[in-house]
């Protein structure tokens, strides 16, 4: 292998770290006197990138790595995922759910118990409220994409831990890199502070639009919330008109 070809190995995978990706599953097959020997399927992470070796005696053929260009590519990565604690008393990952194709997306917190038992985002009653809300767009949830910043629900419906979103979050930017969505409707205060960085409560930040690695990003009330204060719905209405007014800019 010549340099230019590890140098490009390198630089790919110091881009995955920046971006919160450090283990993605390549072939590497070793070569030395005795011939080639098939290290089979294995992780390496971005740590390793300044490690590959230079061009020396030892031959390394590198397969190139599998560049994630959809949905599926995202999940079958994830796998069975173990990264955090939340794995160990989920039933189902929540990966996401709705149109690959999406030009709206709503990323809410955590799975919640209905959830965990289906595997999908919104099933329960707070899903059945965001039904009616896309519903009110003059959307159907086939529409949109439908995702959360967790994908295992915490104990108890507990609030999400840093180091949970932490681990969780990147699988999260590359479904919203596929997706590339036009407008990112950030559901509730995790999903919004995460997003845009930043510990502002979500009645501060609802309403008004930012930017998210270029999307726009209208964060507004959770619907679990809005279960638990319905005078608010009205808000959620306003911010949602806003949505759809940029949306048919299109």
């Amino acid at each position: 292998m010549n340099q230019e070809t590890l140098n490009n190995i390198k630089d790919y995978l110091i881009y995955l770290k920046e971006i919160g990706i450090n283990e993605l599953p390549i072939e590497l097959v070793r070569a030395d006197t005795e011939g080639l020997k098939s290290g089979g399927q294995t992780y390496l992470s971005a740590e390793q990138a300044g490690r590959l070796p230079e061009a020396d005696d030892t031959v390394w053929a590198v397969h190139e790595p599998t560049i994630l260009r959809t949905l599926e590519d995202v999940r079958k990565m994830i796998g069975d995922c173990k990264k955090c604690r939340l794995h160990q008393k989920r039933k189902n990952i929540a990966f996401g759910s709705g149109n690959e194709k999406a030009e709206i997306v709503f990323v809410g917190e955590a799975p919640g118990e209905d959830e965990d038992i289906q595997g999908k985002p919104f099933v329960g009653k707070a899903g059945q409220l965001l039904t009616k809300i896309i519903e009110a767009m003059g959307l159907k949830r086939d529409d949109v994409y439908i995702a959360n910043i967790i994908k295992c629900r915490p104990p108890n419906n507990r609030n999400p831990l840093e180091d949970e979103i932490s681990a969780c979050e990147p699988f999260l930017k590359e479904q919203l890199r596929i997706i590339n969505p036009k407008i990112i409707c950030a559901l509730g205060t995790f999903a919004a502070q995460t997003l845009l960085k930043t510990k502002e409560k979500i009645s501060s930040l609802r309403g008004k639009f930012y930017t998210y690695e270029g999307i726009k990003l209208m964060p507004t009330f959770h619907p679990a919330y809005l279960l638990r204060n319905p005078t608010d719905k009205k808000y959620t209405w306003e911010d949602v008109q806003k949505i759809m007014a940029e949306y048919r800019k299109r």
